[in-house]
């Protein structure tokens, strides 16, 4: 049980470090099947992520379980068939990742694989989503179509920042649709997923197998559709899958990091057809929403938390579901290490470089201290110059309104004074990438962020 909240707190924090696409199809469905002395085994489902994890997320993992309270000689990654597994000495220690399913009744020896496919999680369901102001609307929305899928919002389509429970709550519809009998093949993909499996259908030339089966189903829930975003070919056979679904009344659901219209390099005629159903923007949950997420999850391990501990999570974790559960996984992982109660004290140790978002933090304010930074008036950077000395300021202020208030693109145009909202994501994604490599500038925005909270 030790090594499988470690473990979870690793996952907790990688989600937190990389993009939510990467995590789902690297590390969903990957569980620590054993620690020898220092010898960690990390149990994954294909070759394809064996390749991945040991090439590109070794450094991480090592890093992050060292962390975490183990003394690391080497990882392992070792191929495990998580369901019905006979032939492995190993027994995987419990993972909430581990109950993941393909629906379908229809099987073809001849079909192209789907082994990137993650399915749908048992444990997202509507019974242990915690409902609050900033998605109760979504939650009715998914609860109407699972009582009557095809006839109501079609497609829904979710959307909102990382880590808000998006995920959680269109894999509870397909969790609820499972249970009734007239739905046998209920599909569950993230796009990132969708993308490989047609790049492998194009290879092997097995493009009307890969058809036939997206056009077959019941019901087909997207995640992460933002990232079919400039591919033109995958976007053309998405469109046909949809057209195919929507007029059989097959339920399409759909999630993204933003609505249809602010979707870059979007086709025009997908981009309508996303907004035929319902669209629904999905907020942060609120400080009543965070404490009960908080109890809800301490409470799935048997842990009752002190109110004050639920309390200082909850004020000063903010921004997502992920990093506040990330957090508490965090914490008790550092608590059942020593054996320890967890107290305010210790949670307040252990996320003292945390700040805390003053509730009347503006995008004003956000402008005008990036504008103070860079020693240029705010006219400037409201303005229209294109000098360098001026638009690269402006990009940054738009990158942090973006990443501490989480605002639409077309409100950080308007709030910088830009008419056209692809400027906002065109900057937004050049900062966010030279960030990376550009040491002074990543600089720059840690201390304009960490001057928002003083």
């Amino acid at each position: 049980m030790q090594n499988d909240n470690i473990w979870q707190a690793v996952l907790g924090e990688i989600e937190l470090s990389i993009s939510h696409g990467n995590f789902i199809t690297w590390f969903k469905n990957t569980c620590l099947l054993s620690n020898n002395s220092g010898v960690i085994t990390i149990g994954v489902t294909n070759v394809f992520i064996k390749q991945q994890l040991e090439n590109k997320f070794c450094d991480l993992i090592i890093k992050l379980l060292t962390k975490n309270g183990l003394k690391v000689k080497s990882v392992e990654f070792k191929i495990y068939n998580f369901v019905g597994n006979k032939n492995t000495d190993d027994e995987p220690i419990k993972s909430n990742q581990s109950s993941l399913k393909t629906i379908s009744k229809q099987t073809n020896s001849n079909s192209l694989s789907h082994s990137y496919r993650q399915g749908l999680n048992e444990k997202y369901t509507f019974d242990n989503f915690i409902v609050g102001d900033g998605n109760e609307l979504a939650f009715a929305a998914c609860q109407a179509i699972a009582s009557q899928p095809g006839t109501r919002y079609n497609p829904l389509f979710i959307y909102g920042g990382v880590g808000i429970g998006k995920t959680h709550l269109i894999q509870a519809v397909g969790n609820a649709l499972v249970k009734d009998k007239n739905f046998s093949k209920v599909l569950y993909i993230s796009t990132e997923q969708f993308v490989q499996e047609f790049v492998d259908a194009l290879r092997f030339r097995k493009t009307a197998d890969f058809a036939s089966y997206y056009r077959t189903a019941d019901v087909l829930i997207v995640d992460d559709v933002q990232f079919i975003a400039g591919k033109e070919k995958m976007q053309e056979e998405f469109f046909h899958t949809f057209n195919a679904l929507h007029q059989a009344n097959k339920q399409i659901i759909i999630s993204s990091d933003k609505p249809p219209k602010d979707i870059p390099t979007l086709e025009e005629r997908l981009r309508s057809r996303f907004a035929w159903g319902m669209s629904i923007d999905m907020q942060n949950p609120d400080f009543e929403t965070r404490c009960a997420i908080i109890q809800t999850k301490a409470a799935e391990q048997n842990i009752e938390l002190p109110a004050d501990v639920v309390d200082y999570l909850s004020t000063n974790i903010q921004t997502n579901i992920r990093e506040l559960e990330g957090a508490l996984n965090q914490l008790l992982a550092f608590c059942e290490m020593r054996a320890l109660d967890p107290t305010l004290s210790i949670v307040s140790s252990l996320f003292s470089s945390i700040k805390n978002r003053p509730k009347h933090l503006s995008a004003k304010q956000i402008v005008e201290k990036t504008a103070r930074y860079f020693q240029i008036q705010l006219e400037e950077i409201l303005g229209s110059k294109r000098d360098k000395d001026i638009v690269m300021p402006r990009q940054v202020a738009m990158y942090i309104l973006r990443n501490e208030l989480h605002l639409s693109f077309p409100k950080i145009a308007k709030e910088l004074g830009r008419k056209d909202h692809t400027t906002a994501i065109h900057s937004v994604e050049k900062i966010e990438k030279e960030a990376k490599i550009n040491m002074d500038l990543k600089k720059a925005i840690n201390d304009i962020t960490d001057k928002l909270y003083v």
